[in-house]
C-alpha cells in the first residue's frame, strides 16, 4: 500500500514537473512579477551540484550525443518584417518559419574600419532567427555593423526534439554540443565572407551556454570579441525550482528526467542546473582569455531562474560586465522572451560594442 501511494505521488509530481517545465519554456506572460526564490530551492540547487548519487542513473553527455541521429542548422530565405514584441514576430514566423530578420544576412555586407567585426545572433530554444531577432537586427545594421545570424539544433519529435518541435519554426532542441560546432562552421563562414579577424556574438536563452561552448571546445575564443548573453542559461536553470527539483529526484536513483526530456528535448534538459552538460562547461571556470563578456539578466526573468545564476565570473585573461536590465531602468518589464525586444537590451548591445557611439543606456 505505501509502495502504491509513494509511485502515485512520484507520478503527481513528475506531471506537474512536466507540465511546469513546458510552461516554463515556452515563457509565462510578459511583464510577470519576478519569481520568489526560496531557501528550499537554493539548497536543491547546492545539493544538485554535488552531482548524481549513481553516475549510472544518468547517460554521459558525449555517449548521449554520439548515439543521437544528429540535429541540423539551417540558413534562412528571405526576410521577415520588424516586429515590436516576441508575440507578434512569432506569429509572423509561424507562417513563415525560415525568413531573416530584417536587416541580417546581407552576406554582400563588408565591415567597415569602424565596425570591423559582423555581430552573429543565436537564438534560444524552441526560437528561431526570426521570431528571436525581428526587433534588434535592423537597429544593429543601421548601427553600422554587418549582422549575420542562422536556425541551429533542428530535431524531429522522434529523433528526441520535444513536443516543443512540433511548433512552427521551433529550432535548439538539439544537444547543445553539435549545435556549438554548427555555429562554429557558420562563423567560419561569416570571417570567410566577410574577411573580418573576429565577429561577435549576442546570444538568447540557450544561445548562451552554447556559444560559451563553442568558445571552450570549438575553437570560438581566438574568432570572437565580445559575447553578449541576454537570459543565458549559463549556469543552468531551475526552472523555478522544478528543473532542480526534477534533478534532486533523478539523484535519489529515480528516473523523472527521463520522461522529462522526452517532452522538453535534449536541450531543454541539458539546461537544467547540475546536467552533465552543465557540470562540464563550468568544469574549468566561466570564461577563456582573449573574450570580452557583457551578461544581462532581468528580474522578470522565468525561465533562467534565479536569474543571477546567468552572470559570469570572470577569469584570467577575460573580462566579465554583469548587467541586471532593471538596475537604471526599474520601468523595463522584460520577461524572458521579452529580453530580445527591450530598447534597453538593444542600448547596451550597442553600448558594448561602441561606448563612444552609443554612450548612455536606453529606459
Amino acid at each position: 500500500m505505501r509502495r502504491s501511494i509513494y509511485r502515485r505521488s512520484v507520478c503527481t509530481a513528475a506531471f506537474a514537473g512536466v507540465t511546469l517545465l513546458t510552461a516554463g519554456l515556452l515563457g509565462a506572460g510578459a511583464h510577470a512579477a519576478p519569481a520568489e526564490q526560496p531557501q528550499q530551492e537554493q539548497s536543491l540547487a547546492d545539493y544538485i551540484k554535488d552531482g548524481l548519487k549513481d553516475k549510472s542513473a544518468e547517460p554521459k553527455t558525449a555517449e548521449a550525443v554520439a548515439a543521437s541521429e544528429g540535429s541540423v542548422s539551417s540558413d534562412t530565405e528571405g526576410f521577415g518584417p520588424a516586429q515590436n514584441t516576441f508575440v507578434e514576430a512569432f506569429a509572423y514566423g509561424a507562417a513563415h518559419p525560415d525568413v531573416a530578420p530584417p536587416g541580417a544576412n546581407d552576406w554582400s555586407c563588408k565591415p567597415t574600419e569602424a565596425h570591423p567585426e559582423p555581430v552573429v545572433l543565436v537564438h534560444g530554444t524552441w526560437e528561431n532567427a526570426y521570431n528571436n531577432f525581428a526587433a534588434i537586427s535592423q537597429p544593429i545594421k543601421d548601427a553600422g555593423y554587418c549582422v549575420f545570424t542562422f536556425n541551429y539544433g533542428k530535431l524531429s519529435i522522434d529523433q528526441g526534439g520535444g513536443v516543443g518541435s512540433l511548433l512552427p519554426g521551433a529550432n535548439g532542441t538539439g544537444y547543445i554540443e553539435e549545435s556549438s560546432k554548427q555555429l562554429a562552421t557558420f562563423v567560419d563562414r561569416v570571417l570567410d565572407a566577410t574577411t573580418a579577424a573576429k565577429v561577435n556574438i549576442v546570444g538568447h536563452s540557450q544561445g548562451g551556454p552554447m556559444s560559451l561552448w563553442y568558445l571552450e571546445n570549438e575553437g570560438g575564443a581566438a574568432k570572437v570579441h565580445h559575447e553578449i548573453t541576454f537570459g543565458g542559461t549559463n549556469h543552468g536553470t531551475t526552472l523555478a525550482g522544478i528543473g532542480a527539483l526534477g534533478r534532486a529526484i533523478n539523484n535519489l536513483g529515480i528516473d523523472i528526467l527521463g520522461p522529462v526530456e522526452l517532452l522538453v528535448g535534449h536541450a531543454g534538459i541539458q539546461q537544467t542546473v547540475g546536467s552533465d552538460f552543465i557540470n562540464a562547461l563550468t568544469a574549468n571556470g566561466d570564461t577563456v582569455p582573449g573574450v570580452d563578456y557583457t551578461i544581462v539578466g532581468s528580474r522578470y526573468d522565468e525561465v533562467t531562474t534565479p536569474y543571477d545564476s546567468t552572470f559570469l565570473e570572470a577569469g584570467e585573461g577575460a573580462t566579465v560586465k554583469n548587467i541586471t536590465l532593471q538596475d537604471g531602468c526599474e520601468t523595463d518589464l522584460a520577461e524572458h522572451l521579452g529580453l530580445m525586444y527591450s530598447k534597453r537590451s538593444l542600448s547596451i548591445i550597442l553600448n558594448t560594442l561602441d561606448p563612444e557611439q552609443t554612450p548612455d543606456l536606453t529606459c
